[in-house]
Order: structure tokens, then C-alpha cells, then sequence
């Protein structure tokens, strides 16, 4: 078994070659991975940056009561496995029967299997063969993560195909317009067959495909663990790969499949509001683009109305879902439903690195 990698092992050329990669947007697939230590190099250093994008979509379930069902789980274009490595972190190995993962890339699916194994040894680890795939069983909960940009028309096919199989399906993107543009597509066309628990908090058409809110994306922001930012490591790194990491935007889409639990985990009133993106805090008001069931629009919310919101919008440390009273474009009232002020201390994680081997 190899040695853990640390900052002083780790290899930076490799690390120059991924990100030239990254850069270049395309759908390369098996070409992302030379070798195990490109995927050990990354799983030390751009997937911990995907794992705090997850702490952010899981924090946000956690608070709004929901849980996946008792299932198997499959992480569907795994990469190093970070993905599903949060999602049992935080729900607990033991809910789920076993953990199945999918790559383009053998080298992917082994490393992912491998890490998996020393983190939850005694949780069943094995490859999503292709025969497996194919066949018309149910999938349980359907980890997707980082995939949409790389897919070309089969892979396409290929996703969709196992979403219809699945009781659930946890998926978070980059949080680019036209990530999000292609998250709200899917949104659209699973609603038939899915509940949308997060983010969205009803069931009809996305607000955002209304005409006046064309320049607008679902998106919105993971905070870094603290301590990050004074940390020289993460700082050298960052500044070699182009990053901000106090930017980590992120849209995400958790369905579940219409029927399987009644009444639905996490489920909140209709009449509640997502705040999407960041807000914009001025001195005594802030303005919020707000998501609901009527639509998307932009909101104000004054200090002297809703002073413990307004703070925790300050501090950045509000919670995403509202019972909002409004008045025009006024918020008048503001009651968290989500729990309100949230903690990095809410996930279970590792002492050192997040969903790390």
C-alpha cells in the first residue's frame, strides 16, 4: 500500500497536466487519469474542494430532516470517490447495503474502490460492471457529481437511463450558468417521476425559465473548513491552480421517486422560499433573489424587520429556506425553516482532510 500523500509528496506536474485538462473543457474521460497517483494527487487536493461542496448540499438536508432510503448506493462517473465518501460520512456507512461505483476510467473505479474499502471496511465496496448496468433493476440512492460537462450524447443516454432506476438521486455541478441551465433541464424532465426535495422547495415549473429571468442560475456558495485560509499549503496551492477559494459555487438537484416514502423526509410547505445565489448586504438591507412556488424574483429584506436574518445573511452563516411575508418586493417577515444559522461542526468528518482515505 502506498504512503499517504502529504504537501511535501505531492506531485505538482502532475497536478499542472490535470488542471491544463480541466481547463480545456472538453469530454476526455479516461484521458483525466495516467495513472493512481494523478487520482491520489487529485483526491488530496481538487476533490477536497468537491467534498466541501457536498458538506454544503449535505448540511442542507441534515437541517431540513431528510434522509436517503435504506439502499444501495451508486456513485455514477466516481472519479476518486469523493462524492460518495461524503454521502456515507454523513448518513453512516451502516444505512446503506453496499456501495457500487462507476468510471469511464478502470484506474477511477479502482482507486475509488480501494480508498473506500480502508475508510468503510465493513461495508460491501464493488465496480458497477457494465452487465450490471444494463440490466432493469432498481438503483438505490444515485450519487452524481461533476459529470454534466464531460458527457457526450451516449454518456447522456447512459446517465438518464440509470436515474429512471433509482430511489434517489443526490447530484451536485459546478456552479456555472450553463451547468445549471443543464441541471434545471433535468429538473423539468424528471418531475413526473421524482419529488424535488433540494434545492427547490415545491413542485411546479422552475422559476427560472421564465423569460425575465433568463440571465439568472441556480447556484450558490460552499464555505471552505475553517482555518483554510490561513493555511500556506491551500494558499500555495490555490495560487498555482488559478483557484479562489473563497469562491466555490456549486448547483445541485436531490430528487426522490414519487411514492416510495409517505410522507417525504425533509419535505417543507410549498408556501416557503430558497434563497438562491448570493445576497447582496448593504448598510440596513440586503437584497435576496428569492425562489418560490409563484416564481424567481428579487427581494429586499430590511434590517429593522428581520435583524437576526439580516446578520446571519451578513455573516454568511444563514440557512437557504425562509417563510417569507412580503409586501411588493418587501420581505416584511423572515422565519428560517431550515434551521437558520449553519456550522461546518454539523457534519461528522475527519480530524486532518475531508472524505479523505
Amino acid at each position: 500500500m502506498a504512503e499517504p500523500l502529504t504537501w511535501e509528496t505531492l506531485d505538482w506536474a502532475a497536478l499542472d497536466r490535470l488542471r491544463g485538462t480541466f481547463l480545456a473543457a472538453q469530454p476526455t474521460g479516461v484521458a483525466y487519469w495516467q495513472s493512481a497517483g494523478d487520482l491520489a494527487n487529485y483526491d488530496f487536493t481538487y476533490a477536497q474542494r468537491i467534498g466541501w461542496k457536498w458538506d454544503a448540499v449535505l448540511r442542507e438536508l441534515q437541517r431540513r430532516g431528510w434522509f436517503p432510503p435504506a439502499a444501495p448506493v451508486l456513485d455514477w462517473g466516481c472519479g476518486s470517490g469523493v462524492a460518495s465518501r461524503c454521502v456515507l460520512d454523513v448518513f453512516g456507512a451502516e444505512r446503506f447495503e453496499a456501495l457500487r461505483l462507476f468510471d469511464q476510467s478502470p484506474l477511477a473505479t479502482e482507486f475509488a474502490a480501494q480508498t473506500a474499502r480502508r475508510r468503510f471496511p465493513s461495508l460491501r465496496i464493488e465496480p458497477a460492471e457494465s452487465d450490471w448496468l444494463a440490466r432493469a433493476e432498481r438503483i438505490g440512492v444515485l450519487v452524481i457529481s461533476h459529470v454534466l460537462n464531460e458527457l457526450d450524447e451516449a454518456g447522456s443516454r447512459a446517465l438518464r437511463q440509470v436515474i429512471d432506476r433509482a430511489q434517489a438521486v443526490l447530484w451536485v455541478e459546478p456552479g456555472t450558468f450553463a451547468d445549471s441551465r443543464a441541471l434545471i433541464a433535468m429538473r423539468e424532465a424528471l418531475r413526473e417521476q421524482f419529488l424535488v426535495v433540494a434545492p427547490c422547495t415545491h413542485q411546479a415549473a422552475c422559476g427560472l425559465l421564465a423569460p425575465d429571468n433568463g440571465r439568472h442560475w441556480c447556484h450558490h456558495f460552499a464555505a471552505p473548513p475553517p482555518g483554510i485560509m490561513a493555511d500556506a499549503n491551500w494558499v500555495r496551492f490555490a495560487q498555482r491552480a488559478g483557484i479562489d477559494l473563497r469562491s466555490n459555487p456549486y448547483s445541485f438537484l436531490v430528487l426522490e421517486r414519487r411514492g416510495l416514502r409517505e410522507p417525504v423526509p425533509g419535505a417543507v410547505p410549498g408556501e416557503c422560499s430558497r434563497v438562491i445565489g448570493a445576497p447582496r448586504v448593504y448598510k440596513g438591507f440586503a437584497k435576496v433573489l428569492s425562489c418560490q412556488e409563484a416564481g424567481v424574483r428579487e427581494l429586499e429584506l430590511q434590517k429593522r424587520d428581520a435583524p437576526d436574518v439580516f446578520k446571519a445573511l451578513k455573516d454568511r452563516e444563514a440557512g437557504a429556506v425562509y417563510r417569507f411575508e412580503i409586501e411588493g418586493n418587501r420581505v416584511t417577515s423572515a422565519q428560517p425553516v431550515d434551521g437558520g444559522r449553519s456550522s461546518a461542526t454539523e457534519l461528522p468528518r475527519p480530524q486532518n482532510k475531508h472524505c479523505s482515505s
